[in-house]
């Protein structure tokens, strides 16, 4: 790699000796690479030439010499296509000039008319090239690419050059929030941008990231969520509006978690946790169909079909299903520690009936819920922004979303009594007091928003990274964050 690098930065200092910029400040072209092949892939038989002239750019992927002859393939934004240089069009000179200055990595500006070879290969015959950006680090090796996931991450600049499958899973990505969006926005709803730096981390229960600001000489968080902020615009007349926020929690690394991360988050006025059913199955199958043609996917070696509806289904009778025992939030204390001990359910003394009954849930049903499910009707006590169940008052009218044991969605019908959220912000102020980081804080201000007058509200926040995931057939978090976070690589082991 070494002696590489200086050969490569050898050539840098001949280019400049000869008068030629290796890194030039521009190239003028007439056509993307992917718009060459649009317009003449079609039109051209094998064996022939046309008299269009056309100047693309691109990186040198491959390239290979056979006598009089080079072959390089290049990419750009927009695809690929093949360099046919020939020395009897580009002249003795220049062809040398090719095979020896332009190695794999390397940038190229070409001028050529477009050509088919004999094996139908579409390609531009060179008449002139130019040097537009020396690649001083040669790229992994063709056929075996870059394979250690920790490079791939660390560097994901060689990973999207070098592995087609980066660029399909991010390819995946890009057209589902693009999606989204204009799902969206074809429904009316409105997008804004809340704040980054809260001065009370709200709308979940996380640990946060603390800062300080020096001008106003205060501590400040990086936000959890930024349901609270978009609440307050329903408040102030918007009816509908949704965020893609990126979000932060400072809390383990794994396969599902990356402290950092992307939530859509939306909220409706006038609907509750029903509507909000609705609108998120068909929200994650049209941004399925975008993003992959269709709406089963297949994850982990298990295909899904995203297909709506949804299954819906309360979470005491998935306990009851999957763990055959009955649960409620209004069992006492005393019955729902007997339940986890008989469960091997560790638990812990500060946690209540409503605490209990989630723990229940998550340690012995949440992971075998394998088709999309909304996991409806959570614990009051564990639910403090949420709506008291119209029917049960020990439980809220929220859903979670869960495909294959994992959480990708997390909804309400939203409380907007001001009173009761100012009794449920103390009893999480209660347990923050018992040690519990997570608990929520109180937010005066927010209440006092609601004290204006929420009207009837439907919220719901959907996890990006972990629906990419879904979508592009990944079981790890870090594929589809582009550059996620990583210890410095002094700490690796």
């Amino acid at each position: 790699m070494e002696d590489e690098f200086e050969a490569r930065l050898a050539k840098v200092e001949e280019l400049r000796a000869r008068g030629v910029d290796p890194y030039p400040v521009r190239f003028d072209r007439t056509h993307t690479l992917g718009e060459v092949r649009k317009h003449w892939d079609d039109k051209i038989d094998p064996g022939t030439s046309t008299e269009d002239r056309v100047r693309v750019g691109g990186r040198v992927l491959l390239k290979r010499t056979q006598g009089r002859l080079i072959f390089a393939k290049v990419r750009d934004g927009t695809g690929e296509l093949q360099l046919f240089v020939s020395q009897g069009e580009l002249g003795a000179d220049a062809f040398a000039r090719f095979g020896d200055e332009i190695d794999r990595g390397d940038w190229v500006g070409v001028e050529g008319k477009v050509m088919k070879t004999k094996l139908g290969e579409l390609s531009v015959n060179l008449s002139s090239f130019q040097m537009l950006s020396k690649a001083l680090r040669p790229l992994p090796e063709k056929w075996h690419g870059l394979s250690d996931a920790d490079t791939r991450y660390r560097q994901r600049y060689v990973d999207l050059i070098a592995n087609d499958d980066a660029r399909r899973v991010f390819d995946v990505r890009f057209a589902a929030i693009s999606a989204m969006r204009r799902f969206l926005s074809e429904r009316r709803f409105v997008e804004v941008e809340t704040p980054v730096l809260h001065a009370i981390p709200g709308g979940a229960t996380a640990k946060p990231f603390t800062t300080h600001h020096n001008a106003l000489d205060v501590d400040l968080y990086l936000r959890i969520a930024p349901e609270l902020y978009l609440k307050r615009l329903v408040v102030g007349g918007y009816d509908k509006v949704f965020e893609f926020a990126r979000v932060f929690r400072n809390e383990g690394l794994s396969t599902r978690h990356n402290p950092e991360f992307t939530m859509l988050e939306l909220y409706e006025a006038f609907a509750d946790y029903y509507d909000m059913m609705r609108l998120t199955e068909e929200l994650i199958a049209d941004a399925a169909r975008n993003a992959t043609g269709g709406t089963t996917v297949e994850w982990d070696g298990t295909k899904i079909d995203l297909t709506p509806p949804f299954e819906r289904r309360t979470m005491i009778d998935l306990v009851r299903e999957h763990a055959g025992v009955d649960v409620h939030p209004s069992q006492s204390v005393e019955t729902l520690r007997a339940t986890c001990d008989a469960l091997n359910v560790p638990w812990e003394s500060s946690w209540r009936s409503g605490k209990l009954v989630l723990e229940i849930y998550e340690k012995t049903t949440e992971a075998n819920i394998f088709e999309p499910t909304f996991v409806c009707d959570y614990p009051r006590e564990v639910s403090p922004l949420a709506r008291t169940h119209r029917d049960d008052p020990a439980l809220t009218e929220r859903f979670e979303l869960i495909v294959h044991g994992r959480e990708l969605a997390n909804a309400f019908s939203e409380l907007n009594d001001p009173v009761e959220q100012m009794r449920r912000f103390e009893a999480q102020a209660s347990l923050k007091q018992l040690g519990d980081e997570e608990a929520h804080g109180i937010d005066a201000d927010y209440v006092r928003a609601l004290e204006y007058g929420l009207p009837p509200t439907g919220g719901m926040g959907l996890g990006v990274d972990r629906l990419v995931m879904l979508l592009a057939g990944v079981t790890s978090i870090r594929e589809v964050i582009l550059f996620p976070h990583l210890r410095p690589e002094a700490e690796k082991q």
